[in-house]
Formats: C-alpha cells, sequence, structure tokens
C-alpha cells in the first residue's frame, strides 16, 4: 500500500509492526513477520533513509517508529512535489514535442489550399496511411492499379486489412483486370474477398487513390510514380466528385470471381480498352503502364487488334472500333 512513497513490501510489515510493538528487536521482528533477519536488518536501513524510524534513547529499545502523521506526512508531501516536477517536465516535453511536430510537418507536407496538403516522399505518406487506418469507422475505399502486386506489398497490407475488416469496416477495393492473370495477386484478391472484401476490377485505373468514410483521401500526386508523393485530401467538394469518380468505376467493373460472357467475335474488355487507348495515340509503354502489363504483352494486343479490326493504324483502328460498335461514337 505505501510502495509509491518508496517502501517496499517488508520495509512496511516492519513499520507497521513497529508502530503496534515499539519495543521489538531484530529478532522479535524476524519471528512476528517470518523475515529472515537479513531482510528485517535490509527494511530497518530503509526506513532508517526514509526518516520514518529513529535510534531510541530508552534503554529497552534500540529503534523507535516515527508516528505516521509525521513520518508519512513529510513523505507523502515530498513525493507530490517530485510529481508536481515531473509533470513540469512532461508539459515542456509536450510543448517540445508539439513544436517538433509542426517542424515535421511544415518540412514534409505543403498546403496546396484548404483542406489539401502535399505529403512529399513514401515515409510520410506511409505515416498518413497508418493514421488514416486507425481512423477510419466505416468505409474503405480504394483504387489500385498498377497490375500484380508485389509479395512485400501484400504481405505488409494483409494485417492491416485483416484488421480493419476483423471492426467491421466495409471495405472495397477496385484492381486492374490484369491481376487475374497473376495467380499470387489473384490469390491474395480471393483471400481479401473472403474475409469480407468486396473486390472488382477493370481494364485502366486513373490514379491510386484511398478513400477514408467519404469525408477523407489519399491519391498519388504523380500516378507513374506513386512514391514520390500524394495529396491528402479533406475539401468536401473535393471528395465528393472522388466518390463519384469511384462509385462510376465501380458500377462498370466486374466482381473478382465473375466473368461476363461475351459473343463470339466480340472483343474481351481488356482489348476494348487497349483500342480506346490506340485511338488516343497512346504508345505501347503508355498502354502497358495504364494496363499493369508488360510492353510486350502490350505490343502483342495492338498488333492483333491491328489485324483483327484491318486497320493500318491506331487512329484507323480506333475508326474501326467505332464502326463495329466495339466503342461508343460519342465519349
Amino acid at each position: 500500500m505505501l510502495g509509491p512513497l518508496g517502501l517496499s513490501a517488508a520495509a512496511e510489515a516492519v513499520y507497521r509492526e513497529l508502530l503496534a510493538h515499539p519495543l521489538s528487536g531484530v529478532a522479535g521482528l524476524s519471528a512476528q513477520l517470518q523475515l529472515s533477519e537479513e531482510a528485517v536488518r535490509d527494511a530497518l536501513d530503509q526506513l532508517f533513509e526514509l526518516a520514518l524510524i529513529r535510534t531510541s534513547s530508552a534503554d529497552e529499545s534500540p529503534m523507535r517508529a516515527i508516528s505516521p502523521d509525521l513520518g508519512l506526512m513529510k513523505l507523502l508531501a515530498r513525493r507530490q512535489a517530485e510529481l508536481a516536477e515531473q509533470q513540469q517536465h512532461v508539459e515542456q516535453s509536450r510543448a517540445a514535442t508539439a513544436e517538433l511536430i509542426a517542424q515535421y510537418a511544415q518540412h514534409n507536407t505543403m498546403s496546396m489550399g484548404v483542406g489539401i496538403r502535399y505529403l512529399r516522399g513514401i515515409d510520410a505518406i506511409r505515416d498518413h496511411l497508418e493514421a488514416l487506418n486507425d481512423s477510419v469507422r466505416e468505409e474503405f475505399l480504394t483504387f489500385a492499379p498498377g497490375g500484380p502486386q508485389t509479395p512485400a506489398n501484400m504481405e505488409a497490407s494483409r494485417p492491416l486489412n485483416r484488421r480493419l475488416l476483423a471492426r467491421g469496416i466495409t471495405m472495397r477495393t477496385v484492381y486492374l483486370d490484369s491481376i487475374r492473370r497473376d495467380a499470387p495477386t489473384a490469390g491474395y484478391a480471393a483471400w481479401l474477398a473472403e474475409q469480407g472484401a468486396h473486390i472488382r476490377t477493370v481494364p485502366t485505373l486513373p490514379n491510386r487513390m484511398i478513400i477514408i468514410d467519404r469525408c477523407s483521401a489519399l491519391i498519388a500526386s504523380d500516378s507513374d510514380s506513386t512514391a514520390d508523393g500524394a495529396l491528402a485530401i479533406t475539401d468536401p467538394g473535393v471528395i465528393a466528385l472522388m466518390c463519384r469518380l469511384f462509385d462510376l468505376v465501380w458500377d462498370s467493373a466486374e466482381p473478382i470471381g465473375a466473368a461476363t460472357p461475351r459473343s463470339s467475335g466480340e472483343l474481351t474488355r481488356q482489348q476494348t480498352e487497349v483500342v480506346r487507348l490506340m485511338a488516343e495515340g497512346r504508345t505501347d509503354e503508355s498502354i502497358a503502364n495504364s494496363m499493369g502489363i508488360s510492353t510486350r504483352t502490350a505490343r502483342r494486343l495492338t498488333t492483333g487488334l491491328l489485324t483483327h479490326l484491318g486497320a493500318r493504324s491506331r487512329f484507323q483502328a480506333g475508326v474501326r472500333a467505332v464502326q463495329l460498335g466495339y466503342l461508343p461514337s460519342h465519349p
């Protein structure tokens, strides 16, 4: 009970016994408390240091206990003074911490206007993501471009996603169609679905994006180099636009476990998207980056489509795709 004042359990027991039986010596204390004489002497040394016992002038007792209203109250006052000093140090540290946080935030983030901040570098992005994961209450929406995911990224994401789903968070993620042909990533997406997440895929995605509870978001500042920086967004107008974009893409996406049937001669979703990108004048490398496939695969697809559509150029392939009904005549 008196440990916070600096007394060990043995010292407290000896002190209480001396208060109750002032004439007890070391041997008596040892017998009464069932402690070794060495333990009793150590306890007495501690009590002397805390000024709770003094040498007695009486012949019948070598020591006497100081009354609690004097000895313990002095200890309590000393302890309160120490705690007050510690609290002062804590407040000083709190002020220094707040100053350091502000300096760090100023160095690693840049205000882009009300509700938009720039996060510089992968470390700042990861710190912000960790804070977002801890704050999500209901819904976690994600665009995950880049095609097949690396084993390291999937392994790092697994415990975070498991915790979110265990909390009952609604998780909806849109991957690229190309993950369906990558066994590890497809397996990870299937695992997410088994845990309760909703997974769909599309041929291309505009950018990497995360939306939390439809009130905050994170989007890569450069879709081709997502580790360079990101925009942390809380502006309601911008969030509303991003949510609308997500919902439109989600409605057109294909569930991970489904495959849309097509008639003979029709283009696949992947081929249709390649034709659209070809019509925009995109190179094979650009098409590959957008769809999360290799440049070799993109080159094979574009060559095959030119032959299939009887076109000699990418622009002509787009015109033929519109004529044949593969692409809408108006965007």
